[in-house]
């Protein structure tokens, strides 16, 4: 029974953690999205407060995303293609990706039979649904090896993609074709690119091994705590002279452009005080309303990106009110759209079976429709040929 409730407990606390970082993204949205130019002063000290955190956003996201997935994928009985995870993992992937491509589509640009640029631009789906199928991979050729493998190669993934950022950030992609190229820069207009992004996900996935490795030892959480804090202080607050000091005696390059630009060991380090935050707090970490909606971060990403940025048809509040808004608006709209989404969302998920029903009746009875134009229209056509060619003589009456 204790390790059911550890379990629990520790599911609970992560679902917070998501919990948290999907109504951030909300607010940091909305307010970036519409906050007038004229408000965005550096040396104002909220602004500047609201910036920061919002930086953190992102990152604590895939790190959680990797970490969920990773720890159902090696809790299950079973080992690598027979693992039940690997397939629905992969099936999750896709699905990821073709709902981010589907929230850049507008449907009157389909109705003038033209596809917009902005459908083919990376998003933050599309890069979680890659960093699934990429831990999936790792998953999959480290299964039948050494037990330490899969957490070494997924943390040393990270620290690989973190430390040769400045060699591959500027890189030039234009051999790819354009909507793959999109993957890996923000030349064209991409907002996620699945490098350096991935190494959040796959620290995350490594966080996982280790906690359900250890999830029956009684110190699990202490010690849990104490490497976060300590971790996280030290990448926060030394990282970038350690890369300085490197740079200093190998005088490689490499880490002096580290040293000039070291936001993503900065913001892994943020992202390891917000757990041992939500670890600290773990027992209070239990409204059921708070852990359904770390279970629906999906539903109200796509809420928000329809009522945001118009998605389908183009119709947001973006397009209305983009960079035009004071704070003393703004703040309480940030509220009543947190509640909005948030509301809207666990509608949707206490009615999702009816609604997925309804919307297969729909399409079926479309499909039929559209099978029965086809046919007599095929038919039409068919007898209008027949008399054509009874009418030049090339078949007998």
């Amino acid at each position: 029974m204790t390790n059911v409730i550890a379990k629990n407990t520790r599911l609970y606390f992560v679902d917070a953690i998501r919990a948290w970082a999907i109504l951030m993204m909300l607010q940091g949205h909305f307010i970036d999205g519409l906050l007038d130019n004229a408000f965005r002063d550096d040396s104002n000290i909220l602004f500047t407060i609201w910036k920061y955190f919002r930086g953190i956003t992102a990152p604590v996201f895939f790190t959680v995303s990797g970490f969920i997935f990773t720890y159902l994928l090696i809790k299950a009985p079973k080992n690598g293609w027979d693992n039940p995870r690997v397939i629905k993992g992969i099936r999750r992937g896709f699905e990821l990706l073709i709902i981010g491509y589907l929230l850049r589509l507008n449907l009157f640009g389909l109705f003038k039979a033209e596809v917009y640029d902005s459908f083919y631009l990376v998003d933050v789906l599309h890069c979680i649904g890659l960093s699934i199928l990429g831990i999936i991979g790792i998953y999959i050729l480290s299964g039948t090896l050494k037990k330490w493998l899969l957490p070494a190669i997924l943390v040393g993934t990270t620290i690989a993609l973190f430390v040769f950022e400045p060699w591959y950030k500027f890189a030039n992609f234009h051999l790819l074709p354009q909507w793959i190229a999109n993957y890996f820069t923000k030349a064209n207009g991409s907002v996620f690119t699945i490098l350096p992004w991935f190494g959040y996900a796959t620290f995350g996935s490594f966080a996982a091994v280790l906690f359900y490795r250890y999830k029956k030892s009684s110190y699990l959480y202490p010690v849990a705590i104490g490497i976060c804090v300590s971790t996280g202080l030290l990448l926060i607050f030394y990282s970038s002279d350690a890369f300085l000091a490197l740079a200093h005696y190998t005088d490689i390059k490499l880490f002096e452009a580290i040293f000039f630009n070291n936001y993503l060991f900065i913001r892994l380090g943020d992202v390891l005080l917000v757990c041992a935050l939500f670890m600290l707090a773990r027992k209070f970490l239990t409204n059921k309303t708070v852990l359904r909606l770390g279970q629906s971060t999906l539903s109200i990403y796509v809420i928000h990106f329809v009522i945001l940025y118009g998605s389908f048809t183009g119709l947001g509040l973006y397009g209305f009110f983009h960079h035009s808004m004071g704070p003393i608006i703004l703040v309480p709209g940030a509220i009543l759209f947190i509640v909005a989404c948030s509301y809207l969302a666990l509608r949707y998920e206490d009615n999702k079976a009816d609604i997925k029903l309804s919307i297969y009746t729909y399409l079926n009875v479309f499909r039929k429709r559209i099978e029965y134009a086809l046919l007599y229209g095929f038919s039409l056509l068919r007898n209008f040929s027949l008399k054509l060619a009874k009418l030049f003589g090339l078949i007998k009456n």
